[in-house]
């Protein structure tokens, strides 16, 4: 059966290692970076969920969603380098086209911010099984349906592509053209919408109802095949990234 989430089984330390203390990692690698304030900080833990992509061999799901980003990077630099309120000195020219130093500074920090927190995500999402940690956070005394909710964020990017890719197949195999120039791609776009759109109510309703039978809504108290247990190792860890945090905060106070 094919996998309708993000994750990547890849049986390194990041799959193995406790969902806690992934999302321990996520609020330290943000929460860190815009306390210190500095350019260094974000440098750091974008180092950091670098080399922990590279080690847990899933760098090449990452590239995409890294050229994605690099887009919408473009335009701030652009913009904040250009138009910027504060633009006083210029730092180069384009042209007509005058690029100031405090614009392009301003950028950098932006893009930086979300680089860093696209790669601490990107982390935790490619290597967390979405029912593990719906597990885990039942366990751990949260509602279900919170549990619910998160995981069907988890799914809902893989499943809705999914589904894209499937009726694009039946569309083309009606004699749909979905290749060629933007024109052509944009008109073969349309017919897809109310298939993908009704498919996803389907999905939604049977999913419901599969829920109900399952006694979602059921007050009794479960029992889990799996004991999601922190290991001392996991521990360790997120005392270390609340130690990082303290750091930033004297960081911040002292500089």
């Amino acid at each position: 059966m094919k996998s309708i989430s993000l994750y990547v089984d890849k049986d390194t330390y990041l799959t193995r290692m406790h969902p806690f203390t992934k999302l321990c990692y996520i609020l330290t690698a943000i929460a860190a970076s815009l306390i210190a304030g500095k350019l260094w900080a974000f440098a750091i833990f974008i180092g950091i969920s670098l080399v922990m992509l590279i080690s847990g061999k899933i760098m090449k799901k990452v590239f995409p969603l890294i050229a994605f980003s690099f887009t919408i990077l473009l335009t701030i630099f652009l913009i904040h380098g250009l138009f910027n309120h504060e633009n006083v000195n210029v730092m180069f020219q384009l042209g007509p086209l005058k690029f100031y130093q405090e614009g392009m500074m301003y950028a950098l920090r932006i893009s930086c911010n979300i680089l860093n927190m696209l790669l601490a995500f990107a982390v935790f999402v490619l290597t967390t099984k979405p029912a593990e940690l719906v597990e885990d956070l039942e366990q751990a005394g949260f509602s279900p349906k919170l549990g619910y909710v998160i995981s069907s964020v988890f799914q809902i990017i893989p499943q809705m592509s999914g589904t894209m890719n499937t009726i694009m197949d039946a569309q083309m195999s009606r004699g749909l053209e979905t290749e060629g120039n933007l024109i052509i791609r944009a008109k073969s776009f349309l017919p897809l919408i109310s298939p993908v759109v009704m498919s996803s109510l389907i999905n939604t309703r049977e999913r419901a109802i599969a829920l109900e039978i399952r006694g979602f809504e059921a007050g009794r108290k479960k029992t889990y095949l799996r004991e999601g247990k922190m290991k001392t190792s996991d521990r360790v860890l997120c005392l270390v990234l609340a130690v990082l945090i303290a750091g930033a905060i004297v960081v911040r106070i002292m500089l």
